[in-house]
Order: C-alpha cells, then sequence, then structure tokens
C-alpha cells in the first residue's frame, strides 16, 4: 500500500526504495523458508519408520527407504511393514491391511501357504504388505518390493496428487444443494486462501498469534496515517501524504514472522544434537511450560541393560550372580547358593554349575528360562565374544540359563534341539505374561512355559515343589503365596525386577493347530520361581530429576515392575524422598507417593482429585493407568509430557501435552502418536528438551520486545512530530520514510535473527514453567514495550529538538520533507541528528534485551571481571555481534554519500551533532540500566513479602534474587519448588 501511494504521489524515491525492500524481503524470506524447510524435512526424516534387518548375521535399524529387495526383515507388535515381504516364519501373527485392502479386521498370516500368481492382495496370506501395522505376534520376511513397486505404492503412484483446499459444498439426503450453499462453499474456500495467504490459519498457535498481531499493527498503521492527515487538515499535498506513509511504516514489524520461522527451525537442528527429535512444531511452545513429566523406568531411567542377580527355587534355595557386569557374558562372575531367601547371606556357597542335572527341579526352572525366550545369545568364532539379540529383560533371563549351559539356540528344532514351538502368546501389557507351547520330538509331551509379573503368574499357579526331595508337587496355599510374595519384596528392596517362572503339561484335550484362547492354557501352572533382574540407573538419572525438581516439573515414575523395586529405584534416583523422610511424612501423603495401578485405578475420578498428592510411583502400570494419570493431571490444570515406547501406549501419547516416545526401544506406532521422539531413549534428553523449549520462548521474546519497542520508538516520534510544522502549518517529520525501513530492515531485522540464535541464560532451568495461557505477551513484557519505546521516542524527539531549537534558529523551511534547500539544512541536519540516535538505539537496545533483567554490564554475575566482562559477553554470540556491527558502520555511508543523504534519505552530513548523539546513547543506557535495576527491586520486595513461591511464580531465578540484593550472585543458586 505504501509503495502504491508513493508511485501515485510521484515519490519515485521513496517508492523505489519500498519496492526494492518488498522484493528484498520476499528473496530473503523466501530463502530462509526454504533452509528452514529443507531443515524440518531433514528432521523429520530422522523420525521416519526403520526397520530391523537381518544383515551379516547381526540385527540393524535402517531407515525404510534403505530396505532393498533381498534383506531379511524382523517384525513384532506396533511395527510398521517397511516392505511388502514374503513371509518364512510367524508367531501369531496379524497386521492391519485396513490401508490397502479396506479390511476392517486384522489378517492372519500363514507363511507356509503356497498361492497361485493371480491370487489377490487381500488373499495372500504369506505377503505382509509395505505400511500396514503389525497388531499381534512377530514375524520374519525376505522383501520382495520396495517404494512404488509395492502395493500400496502402485496405488499411491495412481493417485499422486496434491489435496484440494476448495471446501465441499453441503447437500441434503437427496444429494441435492441449493444455491445459498455454493454460495457458502465459495466464500469458505476464499476465506481459508487469505487466511494462508496472511499466515492466520497455518502453522503453529504461536505464528498464528503472531500473523494476527501483524494484521492488528497494520491497522494501526492506517489509523496512524489518518491521524497524520487529520493533524494536518486532509491536506492533499505531497509532504502530508509521505508523512502518512513514513508514520504507517514505523509500524509495520517486517522480519515478524520470518524471524520466528528461522529460530524454530535453527531450535529444532539444535534439539537433534541434543538426541531430540521434533515431531511437531507445536511442542517446541509446549515444552517450556511442562509441569509434570510421566516416565517410565526401564530403558529411561535406568539403562535398560539387565543382568540376572538373583533367582529363587523354592525346591532348592536362592542363586546369586556375583561380580557380573557384563550384561551378555554367561562366563563372567560366580554362581552362589543360599538354602533360603532370608537367610544370612554369608552363608551362601559356590555352586557347581555342572551338578545341574542331577537337579530335576532346577533343570525345570532352566527349561521354563530358555524356551519362554525370543532373545538370541551367541559366542562370536572369531574372538570368542558373546553378543545377544532381543529384548534386554529377556537377554538377562536367557544368559541366566547360559551360565548352567541352558541355551536356547541349542535347544530347540531349528538349531538342532529337540523342542519345537507350536503356539505362542506374546507378552501383553494387561495379562502381564508371555505363554509359548512347545512339544518335544524325543519324548513327544507337550509343554506351556510362562513367565511374567509375579503376582499375575501366582494367580494362575496351582502347585509348586516345596523340597529338592519332593517327587509330587504340593497345592499352593494361601499362606504360600504369601511366602513368596516376602521373597519378592526382599528381592525387590535391593532394586531388583522380579519376574514368576512356571510350566505345566499342556492340556491332551487342546489342539493347538487351532485358535486357543489362553486363559485355557495359562492355568493350573506349577511355580518353577522367581529371578530377579538388576538394571541399574543411568549415571544422569539422579542430577536429571533433580533438575526437573529444580524447574518446578514434577516427575512422576509410571512402571510395570514390583512396588518395592519401583520404590527401590525411585529413592535412588531421587524421584522419591529416603525411606527416613518418607516415614516422616502424614500417612495419607505417603500412601499417595507410591500405588499400585489396580488401588489407582479404583479410584473414582473424584477420589484421585481429593487425593493430597498425586503418585509419584505408579507400579503395574496398564495402558489405561497412564491415560487416567494424565486425565488427572489436567483436571489439576498441570501441563503433562508422557513417555511412551508400546503400541499401547499410543493413547496416552496423544492425550499428553507432549507425548515424548522412544527411537530406540519404540515402536513406530507410538513414534507416529508423539510429538518429539528421544534417540537414546534418556530421560536427560526429555529435561534437555525443556531447556530447549525455554531457550526458545525466551529468545522469541526478547526479539519481538525488541521489534516492537522499536516500532512503538518511531510511532511515537512521528506522532509526537507533528507538532513541528512549517509556514504553511504542514507538519516537518524527524524520520523520513527510507530512514524508517532501513531501521526495519538493517538495524532490528538483522539484530533481531541473532537474538533468536542467544543461548539460554544463567538460571533458565532454576525457575518455574511459563504459562501458554499468557504466551509469549507477558506483563512484563508489555510493560517493557512500552517504556523502551517511549524512552527512545523521547530521548530522539530530544535530540531532533536540541539541534532545531537548541543549538538552531528554529525556523523551520518550506517543503523540509521533499527537497533540501538552505533554510532546509538545520531540519535536515536534526533529521539526522535523530536517525543517528535511533539507529545505535536500536542496535544496542539488542544487547541489553540478551538478558531481560540482568544489567547488561554484568550478566555473568560470578565473573571477576567487573568492568570488561560486557566486553566478551557481546562478542560471545557471533551472528549477534556481527549484525550489531554492520547496522553500526553503515550508518555512515547513508550520512555521508552525496545524493545518497539528501535525496534518498532526507537528511544532511552532521558535525558536532555526535556530541548530542553520544550524550543521548549515555542516557539511553542510563535509562534502560535503571529500569533494570527496578524491575530487580520490585522482584526483591515481592520475593521478601511471599517467599520463594512468589519467586517460582515471577519466573526469578535463585541467581537473579541474589542478584537484586546484592548486585552479584552465583548462578549455582537453585530454588527447591518442591520444599
Amino acid at each position: 500500500m505504501a509503495m502504491a501511494v508513493s508511485f501515485g504521489i510521484g515519490s519515485y524515491i521513496e517508492g523505489g526504495v519500498i519496492t526494492a525492500v518488498i522484493v528484498l524481503n520476499i528473496v530473503v524470506g523466501f530463502w530462509q523458508e526454504f533452509n528452514a524447510a529443507k531443515t524440518m524435512d531433514s528432521l523429520k526424516s530422522l523420525s521416519s519408520p526403520t526397520a530391523s534387518a537381518l544383515r551379516g548375521s547381526e540385527n540393524v535399524t535402517v531407515p525404510t527407504i534403505e530396505v532393498v529387495p533381498g534383506d531379511i526383515i524382523e517384525l513384532t507388535t506396533g511395527d510398521t511393514v517397511p516392505a511388502d515381504l514374503r513371509l518364512f516364519e510367524c508367531v501369531n501373527f496379524e497386521t492391519d491391511e485396513a490401508l490397502l485392502t479396506g479390511e476392517s479386521l486384522p489378517v492372519h498370516k500363514e507363511p507356509l501357504l503356497e498361492l497361485d500368481e493371480d491370487t489377490g492382495p487381500g488373499d495372500r496370506l504369506n505377503v505382509a504388505y509395505s505400511s500396514s501395522t503389525v497388531t499381534k505376534g512377530r514375524a520374519r520376511g525376505v522383501v520382495f518390493a520396495t517404494g512404488l513397486s509395492t502395493e500400496i505404492g502402485s496405488i499411491a503412484a495412481a493417485l499422486r496428487a496434491t489435496g484440494s483446499k476448495v471446501r465441499t459444498v453441503k447437500r441434503n439426503d437427496d444429494g441435492k444443494a441449493g444455491p445459498h450453499r455454493y454460495a457458502q462453499a465459495w466464500s469458505l474456500t476464499a476465506t481459508d486462501a487469505v487466511g494462508r495467504f496472511l499466515g492466520v490459519n497455518v502453522g503453529t498457535p504461536l505464528q498464528k498469534k503472531l500473523s494476527r498481531l501483524a494484521i492488528l499493527l497494520f491497522w494501526i498503521a492506517v489509523v496512524c496515517a489518518i491521524i497524520v492527515l487529520a493533524a494536518n487538515s486532509f491536506s492533499n499535498e505531497r509532504e502530508v501524504i509521505i508523512y502518512a506513509v513514513a508514520t504507517g511504516l514505523s509500524m509495520i514489524p517486517a522480519s515478524l514472522i520470518v524471524v520466528l520461522t528461522i529460530t524454530m527451525a535453527a531450535g529444532t537442528k539444535r534439539m537433534v544434537e541434543r538426541h531430540v527429535i521434533v515431531r511437531n512444531l507445536k511442542s517446541l511452545e509446549a515444552l517450556g511450560a511442562v509441569t509434570d513429566i510421566c516416565s517410565d523406568k526401564t530403558g529411561t531411567l535406568t539403562q535398560g541393560k539387565m543382568i540376572a542377580k538373583r533367582a529363587y527355587v523354592p525346591a532348592c534355595g536362592v542363586f546369586s550372580v556375583e561380580d557380573a557386569e557384563n550384561p551378555s557374558d554367561p562366563t563372567e562372575g560366580c554362581v552362589t547358593l543360599k538354602d533360603s531367601a532370608g537367610q544370612d547371606a554369608s552363608k551362601a556357597r559356590a555352586f557347581d554349575v555342572s551338578t545341574v542335572q542331577d537337579n530335576t527341579h532346577l533343570k525345570s526352572f532352566l527349561d521354563v528360562a530358555a524356551l519362554a525366550n525370543l532373545s538370541t545369545v551367541w559366542q562370536s568364532k572369531d574372538d570368542s565374544t558373546w553378543h545377544a539379540r532381543g529384548d534386554p529383560t529377556e537377554i538377562a533371563i536367557n544368559i541366566f540359563g547360559c551360565r548352567f549351559g541352558w541355551q536356547r539356540s541349542g535347544m530347540t528344532e531349528s538349531q538342532g534341539g529337540s523342542w519345537k514351538t507350536l503356539v505362542e502368546y506374546p507378552f501383553d501389557s494387561d495379562v502381564k505374561k508371555m505363554s509359548v507351547v512347545m512339544s518335544n520330538a524325543q519324548t513327544e509331551k507337550v509343554q506351556v512355559f510362562t513367565k511374567g509379573a509375579v503376582e499375575r503368574v501366582l494367580e494362575s499357579c496351582a502347585s509348586f515343589y516345596p523340597s529338592a526331595d519332593a517327587e509330587e508337587s504340593t497345592p499352593m496355599t494361601e499362606q504360600q503365596r504369601l511366602k513368596i510374595l516376602d521373597t519378592v519384596d526382599e528381592f525387590a528392596s535391593q532394586g531388583l525386577r522380579v519376574l514368576a517362572l512356571a510350566s505345566r503339561a499342556a492340556p491332551a484335550e487342546l489342539d493347538f493347530q487351532t485358535d486357543i484362547k489362553r486363559d485355557l492354557v495359562e492355568c493350573d501352572l506349577t511355580l518353577r520361581g522367581l529371578i530377579g533382574l538388576y538394571d541399574p540407573p543411568r549415571a544422569e538419572s539422579a542430577a536429571s530429576v533433580a533438575g526437573c525438581r529444580n524447574a518446578g516439573i514434577e516427575v512422576h515414575m509410571l512402571t510395570g515392575d514390583h512396588p518395592g523395586t519401583a520404590r527401590a529405584i525411585a529413592i535412588e534416583v531421587g524421584i522419591l524422598p529416603s525411606r527416613a523422610k518418607l516415614q516422616e511424612l502424614p500417612k495419607d501423603v505417603s500412601d499417595s507417593l507410591v500405588m499400585t495401578a489396580s488401588s489407582f485405578d479404583k479410584l473414582s475420578d473424584d477420589e484421585v482429585d481429593r487425593l493430597p498428592q498425586l503418585p509419584l510411583v505408579v507400579a503395574r502400570c496398564a495402558p489405561h493407568t497412564k491415560v487416567r494419570m494424565i486425565e488427572a493431571l489436567h483436571r489439576r490444570r498441570k501441563f503433562a509430557a508422557m513417555t511412551g515406547d508400546g503400541v499401547n501406549d499410543s493413547p496416552s501419547l496423544k492425550m499428553a501435552d507432549v507425548g515424548i516416545a522412544m527411537g530406540m526401544a519404540g515402536s513406530d506406532v507410538a513414534k507416529d502418536a508423539s510429538d518429539i521422539v528421544l534417540t537414546d531413549d534418556n530421560f536427560a534428553s526429555i529435561l534437555n528438551a525443556i531447556e530447549e523449549g525455554r531457550r526458545m520462548f525466551d529468545n522469541i521474546q526478547k526479539f519481538i520486545l525488541h521489534l516492537l519497542a522499536e516500532n512503538i520508538a518511531q510511532a511515537c516520534t512521528l506522532l509526537v512530530g507533528l507538532a513541528f510544522k512549517d509556514a504553511r502549518r504542514l507538519s516537518v517529520f524527524p524520520l523520513a520514510p527510507v530512514e524508517i525501513i532501513w531501521v526495519i530492515m538493517i538495524t532490528s531485522g538483522m539484530p533481531d535473527m541473532g537474538l533468536g540464535f542467544e543461548r539460554a541464560t544463567l538460571g533458565i532451568m532454576d525457575r518455574a514453567p511459563q504459562s501458554l495461557k499468557r504466551g509469549v505477551f507477558t506483563t512484563e513484557v508489555l510493560v517493557d514495550m512500552l517504556v523502551y519505546g517511549l524512552w527512545i521516542a523521547a530521548l530522539c524527539l530530544g535530540a531532533f529538538s536540541l539541534v532545531l531549537f537548541g543549538f538552531g534558529d528554529g525556523q523551520i523551511g518550506i517543503g523540509c520533507n521533499e527537497t533540501y534547500s538552505a533554510e532546509c539544512d538545520t531540519v535536515f541536519r536534526a533529521r539526522a541528528t535523530c536517525f543517528a540516535c535511533l539507529t545505535w538505539f536500536a542496535l544496542f537496545l539488542a544487547w541489553e534485551l540478551v538478558d531481560m533483567r540482568r544489567s547488561f554490564f554484568r550478566m555473568q554475575p560470578d565473573s571477576k571481571k567487573y568492568f570488561t566482562q560486557w566486553f566478551y559477553d557481546v562478542r560471545r554470540n557471533k551472528f549477534l555481534f556481527w549484525a550489531i556491527l554492520f547496522g553500526f558502520v553503515t550508518i555512515f555511508p547513508t550520512l555521508y554519500i552525496p545524493v545518497l543523504n539528501r535525496v534518498v534519505f532526507k537528511h544532511e552530513a552532521i558535525t558536532w551533532e555526535w556530541a548530542i548523539v553520544i550524550i543521548a546513547t549515555l542516557l539511553f543506557f542510563l535509562g534502560v540500566e535503571c529500569w533494570k535495576f527496578m524491575k530487580r527491586a520490585f522482584f526483591r520486595r515481592q520475593i521478601a513479602k511471599h517467599g520463594d513461591s512468589k519467586r517460582a511464580e515471577m519466573g526469578v531465578t535463585t541467581s537473579e534474587g541474589s542478584d537484586a540484593e546484592k548486585g552479584s550472585a552465583s548462578s549455582q543458586g537453585r530454588v527447591n519448588s518442591r520444599e
């Protein structure tokens, strides 16, 4: 609009400059948006589905796009099939092929079928199709088609087209529509198109909000232009119209959306370096507001490298594995035995594993350990090192069996053994058991082997062997169950994850060639024993949990483990206080801190809401328990993040404000439901993501504050400048249109990008989460915007007035808005002084906003360089430093190059006026530093009055509070929000 008006009134220089700026802004914006889009595409590829391929006898995880024909692919529940596979091994394997065939029910696969070539896709039961999802079981197959050569690929090739952006016409039951329905569809389509062009209905919530802000500022610019015209009696003089154009331009935040997009793209790239992949840009805004994290235990808070440390066989005693650190080497360490669980450890004796053949009950226990197991353990022929493939839990149990010479690979029929799998019932998070039915070719017996959560297996057990010489099993009594549970508690108190192992002779009346419900198989079992697995916490978990607490974030551990195990690990990593402190808490509070899923699920929503504290540890957790926990947190107005890795975790990941999937152990379904993916499955990476989220939020606040403060300063300068009138009673502008465009594009635009790249401020993780309800426009930001804008405007107007009236004759010539003349010399020099002041203020304000509260001269409160620290701080952010230096240097050509200064910028070269600029700059720093000091004093009084709770609410870190009181502080100060 400004360009059209300028050309319309014959101001070709202003119109040309505005045109050049528009073209430059479009080119730069397009280039930056293009690079940002490329960055986001590359990040999306990192979180794209992966496949488990068998290459060179090793299981490797490869991106789906790298799968090639001939690859052997292993599939488990929750995986997305990466290509068309010819299956050769299946166990209870079913896939959802609705995307391809429209079949609503999962399809059971049969790998041994031989079909005709003309068999349709829906009937090829020996093939798994690309993009279908595994709903049950496991399988292996050979890739025979990839990409567009797959069945789904051929459909995609035929349907290559972008989605229609035209609204459909609403029709009645007869399929007819009246003219008003067509008009409605056309109007909505036009509205959508305008909204996409303006950016108000595309992008993240923050991008939409800032697009609406830009539109609001546009209308404010129009109002300001009308005010200028009204102040000059709506004169149609060209210089009045130019003044109106200049005032309108002063309110346009030209680089707002571009800088936001670049900042977010750079932030996502930094997160990759910290093992976090962002799948949904909305999560960038949400991360900084997280108040509660619901985390898994195994592999997230712990290392996921399990070692079987204890095994309890009722007929033998307690076996212990000592001095073993390598989770995949069964030859490391030694095995000891003590007669009972309660016996003193000093009475344990070394056990000779070669005598296992003489121990029937131990052999039965080891049969379950080895055969109810899907992992593979082998020793390399080259260097004799041991390798393992499979789930860490099953590897640990398999390794334990290997210590006694019980190795699954040598016992199954496929490896030359005598056992053959008839049916497999995979682990289910609801029943918490896994079973296999196997037949022995030598004895012709069919056995059921089961392992799982102790409580669930005990419910299915009817007998056990109480002693080594017992030839007949003894019925499982309630008293014996309690005794076994005491042993479980003893193991769990040591931080061991405890599983029960059981077996039975398979019911003879069942036909295992048909689909049999697992309830008919997993019953009347004989308990063979317990096994305790130790999964050590990650070294960084305790520090990360403490960091969350300092940041006002509560950590909840939701695990499928026994309550005792969960409690022990939670205490070790700091989620729970020590046992002594737990006993000091009120009983209702301590009881609510650790709960089982069954206890939590029995509570109604009202009862959950009446709990003094939501549980920090939920043991034996089921998927629907996670959903209930998220709902309970939402009712308490908390902002929750939830971790998950399985298919059943998808509902809770979707419901959480931030869904976090595991990149290494997570299923493709869980990743698709999540907002971010952890590439290392490490809890510490969640804290990294939150820190990056807060950093980006802060930086967005900083550049928005800088941009809008400059807009306010320019608008106020021009609106107050309406009072400067010449002999014709026409206003003379203190800032010319080209000067304003220069400030918007050079002086503000580049430093704004630099602020977007600024590192996290000291103590960013010592304050409470920010409120998304308030967003970036907090009370502090709005007040700062006004204070800085008005202060800059006052100084600019003061400099203009001092040159014009203080040291000049006060005479305003005729036509000083258009051309230079001798009588306009003073006005041109005053305008140049005003422009120089505004340019320097805008540049130095960017440095002041690196920290919105600390002094520019003491941003590092621990530094001993009391007078020179600022010199090092300004050079830390290279982009910001060179952007400010560029803006500082380029002002001189605009002032001193002939023609460019008088004709284009409408100002004159200055000499002694630099003294006024320098003094005004010192006053600028003095004013900003005084305002920051008053803010710190205000926070100090609020904290003294209301305590540390007010500190967290106001986002004041410990070091800032101390800085307000003493002038310097330790950045290591911490606020324990829970205390």
